[in-house]
């Protein structure tokens, strides 16, 4: 039984989450533009975290794969490389940690 503060969909996360940090993002990066940075290594998907207020990015993200040898890769082939005039930094990501409702 769960309780109520916490978030209900945290069962839903059983699986191994494939997913690599991407930081010091351009501001001028979007989800479609970093997906497509990664394509070549099997992205399935992208996520830039924004400024709730300004709703301008906070120059980090997440990337999305099907396996551990696509993420491992993506690290390796882009880690230190170019994107938008700026030099992107690629770790493997933690896991999601439960989240706390008030």
């Amino acid at each position: 039984m769960s309780a109520p503060w916490w978030d209900s969909d945290y069962s839903d996360r059983s699986g191994p989450e494939y997913r690599c940090y991407v930081r010091n993002l351009p501001w001028s990066a979007d989800e479609r533009s970093l997906k497509d940075a990664f394509a070549d290594y099997g992205a399935i998907n992208s996520e830039i975290a924004v400024d709730r207020e300004t709703g301008r990015s906070r120059g980090f993200g997440f990337v999305t794969f099907q396996d551990s040898n696509s993420v491992r890769d993506a690290i390796q082939g882009m880690n230190g490389q170019d994107l938008g005039g700026r030099s992107i930094t690629v770790e493997q990501a933690q896991p999601r940690s439960r989240k706390w409702r008030a």
